[in-house]
C-alpha cells in the first residue's frame, strides 16, 4: 500500500466527519418547516427557530476551545476521536426529543462536535498529507460538507426529522472507526521530542524517497531548535501568559488576521446561510413551494460538483489566483441577481423564475470554486506548529462569532428586506473581505508547512540553497 493510498485513507476519516458536519448545518432546512407546520407536536415561533438554527455557533466556542487543548495535549488522533462523541449523542437526543429544549441541547452538542473538528480536521490533513496533495485534500473538506448538505436536503424530503437525526449518526460512527487506524501525527510527535515515533509515522504516511526525507529532516531540525529555547517545566500561569504573549508575535497575529477575514468571506458568501435556509430562500425566489425541493436539490448537486472541481483546480492554479479571481466574479454575479430581484419585486420588470435561479446557480458555482474551500484550507496551512493549538483556539472563537451573526439575523433579514436585501448586505461584506485578503494573503501552493512557517517568521519565503532538492521535492507527485 503506497503513501498516497495511506494518506487518502487517513483523510477519509476527516471527510466523513465533514459530511456529518454538513448534515448538522443543513438539518434546520427540514427541521424548522416541520416544527412550524400546524400539525407539529412541538410548536415554535420565528424567534425560537432562529435560535435552533444558530445555537450551533454558541457551542462552537466550547468545541474550538476543547479541541485546541486536546490536540496539543493528547495528540491529533485521540482528540479527533473524542470530539466526535458529543455529535453522536446530540443526534440521538434530537431523534428522541419531546420538547424544544431537548432539540436545542442536541443541536448544541452537534455544534460542539462540528466546530471542534473544523480546525482539527484541517490540521490533521495539513500534517498527514504531502505538499502536492494537501491542497486537494483540504478542498475536499468543502466538497464533503456540501455533499452532507445535499444528503440532508434529500432525506428531509422523504423521511421524518427524527429519522434524519438517526441517519446523521452514521458518518460520525464511520469516521470514528477509521480514526482508530491512524498513526499519530508526525508533527505532534516531533513537538513532543518523540523523534523516532515521528519518523515511523512520517514514513508510513509519506514513504522514504528523497523528497519525503528532506521534508522530515527540516521538520526535525526546526523542532530541535525550538525545543532548545523552550523551558523544560511550565506552570499553568506561564502557559496562560504565553498564550496572550502570542498576540504580540508577528507569526501568530498575521495568520490569525488572515483566518479572520477568510472566515468573514466564508460566511458572507452564503456558505452556511443557504444550507440552513435553503427551502425558504428558494420558495421566495420562485414564489411557490411545490418545486422548491427540486430546485434546492439541483443547486446542491451543482454546489457539490463545483466544490469537487475546485479540488482539481487547486492543483493547477495558485491559491490566490483561484480565490481572488472566482471571488471577484462571484461578487459581481451576486450584485446582478440582487438587482434583478429588486427591480422584479418593485414591478418594474416581469419576473421570470428561471432568470434569478440561473444567476444563483452561476454564483454558487463561482463561490464554491474559491470562496468556500480555500478559507477552510488555510486553517490547515497558515499557523506555525508552535502556535497551531493556540491559533486554532483563537481562530475558533472568532469563527464562532462570525458564524453566529448570519445564522441569527438571516430569518429576520429574509422577513424584512427579502432575499435580495439579505444577499446584498452579505455581498457587501464579502467584497470588503476579498479586498483585504488581496493585500495580506500569501501564496501557499506546493509549499511545505515548514516553508509557510518560515514565511510568517521572516516576512518572506526563504530561498532554498539546494535548488535541485527543492525542485525534486515539489515535482515528485506520483509517490507522495
Amino acid at each position: 500500500m503506497g503513501p498516497l493510498i495511506r494518506q487518502t485513507w487517513t483523510v477519509l476519516g476527516v471527510l466523513l466527519n465533514m459530511l456529518g458536519q454538513g448534515m448538522v448545518l443543513s438539518y434546520t432546512s427540514c427541521l424548522l418547516p416541520a416544527l412550524q407546520a400546524p400539525d407539529s407536536d412541538i410548536k415554535i415561533d420565528i424567534h425560537t427557530a432562529s435560535w435552533i438554527a444558530s445555537c450551533i455557533a454558541i457551542s462552537g466556542f466550547g468545541g474550538f476551545s476543547v479541541s485546541s487543548v486536546l490536540m496539543d495535549v493528547i495528540g491529533r488522533k485521540k482528540a479527533h476521536a473524542i470530539v466526535l462523541i458529543p455529535g453522536i449523542v446530540g443526534w440521538v437526543l434530537i431523534s428522541l426529543a419531546q420538547n424544544v429544549y431537548t432539540i436545542v441541547i442536541g443541536r448544541l452538542l452537534g455544534g460542539f462536535a462540528a466546530s471542534a473538528t473544523v480546525c482539527l480536521g484541517a490540521v490533521v490533513i495539513g500534517e498527514y498529507s504531502s505538499p502536492t496533495n494537501r491542497g486537494t485534500f483540504l478542498n475536499l473538506k468543502t466538497a464533503a460538507v456540501c455533499f452532507g448538505n445535499m444528503v440532508i436536503h434529500v432525506f428531509g424530503n422523504f423521511y421524518h426529522w427524527r429519522t434524519n437525526a438517526l441517519i446523521g449518526t452514521i458518518p460520525h460512527l464511520l469516521s470514528f472507526a477509521i480514526i482508530m487506524t491512524w498513526p499519530e501525527s508526525p508533527s505532534w510527535l516531533a513537538s513532543k521530542s518523540q523523534f523516532e515515533e515521528s519518523r515511523k509515522s512520517f514514513e508510513w504516511l509519506r514513504g522514504t524517497d528523497d523528497a519525503a526525507r528532506l521534508e522530515f529532516e527540516e521538520l526535525i531540525r526546526a523542532q530541535k531548535e525550538r525545543l532548545t529555547e523552550k523551558p523544560v517545566k511550565t506552570s499553568i500561569k506561564m502557559e496562560i501568559r504565553g498564550f496572550f504573549q502570542k498576540f504580540t508575535r508577528r507569526d501568530f497575529v498575521k495568520p490569525l488576521v488572515i483566518v479572520t477575514f477568510s472566515s468573514v468571506l466564508l460566511e458572507t458568501c452564503g456558505r452556511h446561510i443557504f444550507p440552513a435556509y435553503a427551502l425558504q430562500i428558494i420558495t421566495e425566489v420562485t414564489g411557490t413551494k411545490s418545486n422548491s425541493f427540486y430546485y434546492t436539490l439541483a443547486i446542491d448537486i451543482i454546489i457539490t460538483s463545483s466544490a469537487l472541481f475546485s479540488s482539481v483546480l487547486v492543483k493547477l492554479m495558485k491559491r490566490r489566483t483561484l480565490l481572488l479571481g472566482t471571488g471577484a466574479a462571484a461578487y459581481v454575479v451576486l450584485m446582478i441577481v440582487c438587482s434583478y430581484l429588486f427591480v422584479a419585486d418593485r414591478g418594474w420588470i416581469t419576473s421570470r423564475t428561471w432568470i434569478p435561479l440561473s444567476i444563483f446557480v452561476l454564483y454558487f458555482i463561482l463561490a464554491n470554486l474559491g470562496c468556500t474551500p480555500i478559507p477552510l484550507a488555510l486553517l490547515g496551512e497558515v499557523f506555525p506548529l508552535p502556535h497551531r493549538a493556540a491559533g486554532s483556539l483563537a481562530a475558533g472563537f472568532i469563527m464562532s462569532l462570525i458564524l453566529l451573526f448570519p445564522l441569527q439575523v438571516t430569518p429576520y433579514l429574509l422577513t424584512s428586506i427579502k432575499v435580495y436585501g439579505t444577499f446584498f448586505f452579505f455581498g457587501t461584506l464579502m467584497g470588503l473581505a476579498l479586498l483585504v485578503l488581496y493585500f495580506i494573503l500569501p501564496e501557499t501552493k506546493d509549499r511545505t508547512l515548514q516553508e509557510i512557517e518560515d514565511y510568517f517568521n521572516n516576512g518572506r519565503f526563504k530561498e532554498n540553497t539546494d535548488d535541485a532538492a527543492h525542485t525534486k521535492m515539489l515535482s515528485n507527485k506520483a509517490e507522495i
